[in-house]
C-alpha cells in the first residue's frame, strides 16, 4: 500500500494545475493530510496501526475503531 492512501476513506492525491498571474500552467499536486496512528481495538485485543487522513480520524471519533477495523478486515485490506 502506499503511503499516499488513507485506510479509512480512501483518500488520495487530487492533481491538477497551477496557474500563474500571466496565466502559465504548471503541474501540481494535492496531497492528503495522512498521520499514522495506533488505535487499541478491543475486538482483536491488539494494537494496530493505521495510516489515516484527517478525515479518517474523525469518522473514527464518529463511528468507533471497531467499526471501522471491521469495515477495513471486510475488504480484505491487511491491518
Amino acid at each position: 500500500m502506499s503511503r499516499q492512501r488513507c485506510q479509512v476513506t480512501g483518500a488520495v492525491p487530487s492533481f491538477g494545475h497551477t496557474i500563474s498571474h500571466s496565466h502559465r500552467r504548471t503541474k501540481r499536486r494535492w496531497d492528503v493530510n495522512i498521520q499514522k496512528k495506533r488505535f487499541f481495538v478491543p475486538s482483536l485485543g491488539r494494537n494496530v496501526t493505521l495510516t489515516v487522513s484527517t478525515k479518517g480520524l474523525k469518522v473514527i471519533d464518529r463511528d468507533g475503531i471497531d467499526a471501522v477495523v471491521g469495515r477495513i478486515l471486510a475488504r480484505g485490506e491487511k491491518i
